[in-house]
């Protein structure tokens, strides 16, 4: 009989399963889970090609892109029986669980043709284009950081962003192996700043600004009342990362967004059987939503379980929320 070549999803499969009978804890498992579809993206060359097309070396609006990376947005493309859909989004703001990734792909390409380093701040996504910036921010501990989104992923369900190693250090997830984050495109409601190296101009090189001749007083101020302060952090940190007020977050599953909302009804009725499901309205671009979420969820495996159950039911957009 003639040997038979695993597929992907076989491969996925039985990688979970080994992670499972060798007891990984949550972060390892969840690394080797994203790794592990990383790494049959990255083998699937022809999915890969068409999860951005290739142009110029230079962006539409003319910036030329460095680190030998091509700009892509791309034509929608399937993963193990998922479709994407990459396209250009200013307003992009969304709340998920990051994951991140280091040693396997270090030094290999990324999804536009630049070489993957773990030490640099950088990030992989699934639909936005590449490369842009995009400001990531650990809701758990304030921190704060723009990464240059340039690879594909994290193909791992209920994960919106995967960072690269340096990135995870400086949020402070590292040990953790995911976080709760907040990711905005850095130009949002404009028009989206493509990626590149900072140039600093000859006059700004000549300019020199005279020292004071007196020392400057510092004042420093209590917080005001009432309002959230970040914890502190290691004084050895760049000034990359900044701090962002923290207030306490919760884990949702939201399965569908709806403008009528008898269908939210339908939905919410469904998956009553799951635990406490509820509905919230929210406007976006001035229509009235309603949204259907299951939770609050005590922990992340909980969450990703439902998202799992929801998903087999025929939901394919429901996603992980924080808020």
């Amino acid at each position: 009989m003639p040997l038979r070549t695993a597929s992907p999803g076989a491969i996925l499969a039985l990688t979970l399963a080994l992670a499972a009978a060798w007891g990984l804890g949550g972060c390892a498992e969840t690394r080797l889970a994203v790794h592990a579809a990383k790494e049959i993206t990255k083998r699937d060359q022809k999915s890969k090609e068409r999860s951005g097309k290739r142009t110029s070396k230079r962006a539409k609006n003319g910036a030329p892109l460095g680190r030998g990376g091509v700009y892509k947005v791309g034509d929608p493309y399937q993963v193990e029986g998922v479709w994407y859909k990459p396209k250009d989004d200013p307003d992009y703001s969304l709340t998920g669980i990051a994951s991140w990734y280091g040693q396997p792909f270090h030094g290999r390409r990324t999804a536009n043709g630049e070489t993957y380093d773990m030490n640099a701040l950088t990030a992989a996504h699934k639909t936005l284009p590449m490369p842009v910036y995009v400001r990531v921010t650990n809701l758990i501990n304030g921190r704060s950081l723009v990464l240059r989104v340039n690879d594909r992923g994290p193909f791992v369900n209920g994960r919106i962003i995967d960072v690269s190693r340096r990135a995870a250090q400086l949020l402070g997830f590292i040990n953790q192996g995911t976080a709760r984050v907040r990711v905005e495109m850095v130009d949002r409601g404009g028009k989206v700043r493509f990626a590149r190296k900072p140039v600093t101009s000859e006059a700004e090189k000549r300019a020199v600004k005279a020292a004071p001749q007196k020392p400057v007083a510092v004042a420093k101020l209590p917080p005001a009342k009432g309002v959230p302060v970040a914890p502190k952090i290691a004084e050895d940190l760049p000034p990359s990362v900044r701090l962002e007020p923290v207030k306490p977050t919760q884990v949702f599953v939201q399965a569908g967004a709806f403008t009528n909302q008898q269908n939210a009804d339908r939905l919410r009725a469904k998956l009553s059987p799951l635990g406490k499901v509820s509905i919230s309205t929210v406007r976006i671009k001035g229509r009235k939503f309603f949204r259907v979420r299951v939770g609050p969820l005590k922990s992340l495996p909980l969450a990703d379980q439902t998202l799992a159950k929801i998903i087999e039911s025929g939901h394919s957009g429901a996603r992980i929320v924080v808020d």
